[in-house]
């Protein structure tokens, strides 16, 4: 079923359910996004984490993400906003949410 932008804000339809861990991702990204707009420093990957934070919100609001696609996210925001400090919370609740959807990848690089 197709559906417009305005019901997707609503919520699922009638007898749609929604993964928690969808939700608990696009809480957690738009957390972290909330505290990247809000953090006065400018840092030269600041765009890198301000894009891929978006896709993660994307991948999220369509369903059940990829987990590789979620995983290259990640990598990439942490590379971009690994080194600010307040924002480190806010990349491990992200991190935890996107690791919901499968774990941590162990020997694979």
């Amino acid at each position: 079923m197709l559906r417009s932008v305005e019901q997707k804000r609503q919520g699922p339809v009638a007898g749609d359910e929604v993964d928690p861990r969808v939700t608990e991702l696009r809480s957690a990204v738009a957390r972290l996004r909330r505290r990247l707009a809000a953090h006065p420093g400018e840092f030269a990957d600041r765009s890198i984490a301000e894009e891929e934070l978006a896709a993660l919100d994307a991948m999220a609001a369509d369903g059940v993400p990829e987990i590789p696609r979620l995983r290259r996210s990640l990598l990439l925001i942490a590379g971009a906003i690994g080194s600010v400090s307040a924002l480190s919370p806010g990349l491990a609740e992200v991190r935890r949410a996107v690791d919901r959807f499968g774990g941590p990848v162990r020997g694979q690089g």
